[in-house]
């Protein structure tokens, strides 16, 4: 049960509203299902007293009215309160009587007409369809005091909770104030009517994340906004220090022909220029070559930024883990770097990405506030995603789009933990979406190099493959038989006789990849080890490559002219966090 509030100043225009036909012809049987006495006229069936609805409804005005008149300038200048009430789809059809209660419900919780007060606001409820109610009261009382309406929305979103539990209806998570605008009624009608696939507010709440995903200054930020195609308005002091932002898309105009600006803190509570300084002055680590990190310098930029960024977002997951309030910075630095996926994915899984990217939005946003936490690291995976441009969704960086999907889901699992264990329900059911997400945008990336890892695993020698198959049953001893009993470990065993094959020890190996952090939430615990293992290994993403010739953990394969020369022109690899082990290369 969704209540919905809203001021205004014009009493008849609203009842005109509601007893009209609609923007639509939706409206259907207008007519009241309570009032604040139980005598209100109803122009909607009331025709005893006067044929004419449109008197009706002129009386039914002037009865809400007048208190309003009889205060004079003591009455608020926006006198109604509008508050439309909507089921779940999947509810069952509340009756009239049912829906009087919901009305004197909500009109006492939130103070307009408490429960045995007299002088309480007149106020009518109005029911023109099946699902939803509209309120409306007109505040002032009768004693000619205003009514004291402190956190109405909290009052009433609280009270249709309740409503929910005790009517056996469908429990929507409670908010708690961080969530970003809703586009209203109005937007939502211009973007049908213009041919938008959404309205307005929603496309730039978007964009602007995808500009702020690992920027390091304020002037890139706007310059990004920029290069977007987005109309940019700086507001600035005096001294010509920037004190906020709007921005428009083009060609969006109001009736006046004039652009429709939005401010930053409009779209979302931390998109506003100080919330934006503040996640600025984290900066970004300084870049460092690929080999300082141990990553392979002749794999394409894209690739070598996304196995980067794999590793890092494995440490976010483990701080998730750690039931530390902090954490709650890593969770933004995780939404930056969705951002940046989204934006320079390839075409087969952009659309889950980006949907992935949307959902999350919600779950970095709290009122936890981490007082000391350092996200240098994760907001430099994002900047050297962007940087590095778009995948090509083929051979390594296909690979790599999966191996970074397939730690971003745990990722996000860890995230709704974390928001559970606080009572985030909102966040929490967001973390959730973006998983399943995820889970199909890794099962489009992942099936092409995954079946060639599986048909390489069943192509070893019989040996070999026992061998490996012996090493994974011993430590992972769950893991058994596909229903017609072939091992369920193919890749897992092809990318073990990889990584010996290229001078590691596979039993070491497996048993750090498992150490990692927790398999419990795992879609396929093979598959995620097996994503694992190659990064560690620095193995190729995609089996179709080259396999690496036998060497030491982290040493790193001759390289041509060409490639030493495509080194030096390209971005580097953003730093994985230092201080935890088990982001660094295995060392025999």
């Amino acid at each position: 049960m969704i209540p919905k509030i809203r001021r205004g100043s014009r009493t008849h225009g609203l009842l005109v509203y509601l007893y009209g036909p609609g923007k639509r012809d939706e409206h259907i049987d207008a007519h009241l299902v309570g009032s604040w006495d139980g005598f209100a006229p109803d122009p909607g069936r009331d025709t005893s007293a006067d044929p004419d609805p449109k008197a009706t409804l002129a009386r039914l005005a002037a009865a809400l009215d007048l208190r309003v008149k009889q205060a004079g300038d003591r009455a608020p200048a926006k006198h109604v309160w509008h508050c439309s009430v909507r089921t779940d789809p999947g509810d069952r059809m509340l009756t009239d009587a049912e829906w009087n209660t919901v009305a004197q419900r909500l009109v006492a919780a939130t103070g307009i007409a408490p429960e045995g007060d007299p002088d309480g606001c007149r106020w009518i409820a109005v029911r023109h369809a099946d699902d939803h109610i509209h309120i409306l009261a007109t505040m002032v009382r009768g004693d000619l005091r205003r009514p004291r309406m402190n956190y109405d929305f909290k009052k009433a979103q609280a009270e249709c909770r309740r409503i929910e539990k005790e009517w056996g209806l469908r429990r929507l998570n409670p908010g708690d104030g961080t969530g970003s605008k809703a586009p209203t009624s109005a937007e939502r009608f211009k973007a049908e009517r213009t041919g938008r696939p959404e309205p307005s507010r929603e496309t730039l709440r978007e964009a602007v994340r995808q500009a702020l995903a690992g920027a390091a200054t304020e002037e890139e930020f706007f310059t990004r906004l920029r290069e977007a195609g987005l109309r940019v308005k700086v507001r600035t002091a005096p001294s010509g220090d920037a004190l906020g932002y709007n921005v428009a898309l083009p060609g969006d105009r109001n009736r006046h022909r004039e652009p429709i600006w939005f401010p930053g803190s409009k779209l979302a509570p931390d998109l506003s220029l100080p919330k934006i300084r503040l996640r600025l002055a984290d900066g970004v680590t300084e870049r460092v070559t690929p080999s300082a990190v141990g990553s392979r310098s002749d794999w394409d930029p894209p690739a070598r930024e996304r196995r980067s960024a794999a590793g890092i977002a494995e440490h976010a997951a483990i701080l998730l883990d750690s039931e530390d309030d902090n954490a709650a910075a890593q969770l933004v630095g995780v939404g930056e770097l969705l951002d940046a996926v989204a934006q320079t994915s390839p075409s087969a899984t952009r659309a889950e990405l980006a949907a992935a990217a949307r959902a999350f939005e919600r779950a970095t946003r709290s009122q936890v506030r981490a007082e000391r936490a350092d996200t240098r690291a994760i907001r430099s995976a994002a900047r050297g995603i962007i940087q590095a441009g778009s995948a090509l969704g083929r051979g390594e960086d296909g690979g790599t789009t999966a191996m970074l999907a397939s730690t971003l889901v745990l990722v996000a699992l860890a995230a709704a933990r974390w928001h559970s264990a606080r009572g985030h329900a909102q966040q929490a059911h967001a973390s959730r979406q973006t998983a399943e997400h995820l889970r199909t945008a890794y099962r489009q990336a992942a099936a092409t190099p995954m079946r060639a890892l599986r048909d390489q695993g069943r192509a070893l020698p019989e040996a070999v493959r026992r061998t490996h198959e012996a090493t994974i049953r011993a430590a992972l001893p769950q893991q058994g038989l596909r229903a017609d009993g072939t091992p369920k470990t193919d890749a897992l065993a092809a990318t073990l006789a990889h990584a010996e094959q290229a001078g590691h020890d596979p039993k070491t190996l497996l048993q750090q990849a498992i150490a990692m952090r927790e398999l419990d939430t795992a879609e396929d615990v093979n598959d995620v080890l097996v994503w694992r293992l190659r990064r560690l290994a620095q193995l190729p993403a995609h089996p179709g490559e080259a396999t690496p010739h036998p060497q030491a953990g982290t040493r790193q394969p001759k390289t041509s002219t060409n490639d030493r020369t495509r080194q030096r022109t390209v971005p580097t690899a953003a730093a994985r966090p230092g201080s935890d082990p088990r982001t660094r290369p295995p060392r025999r």
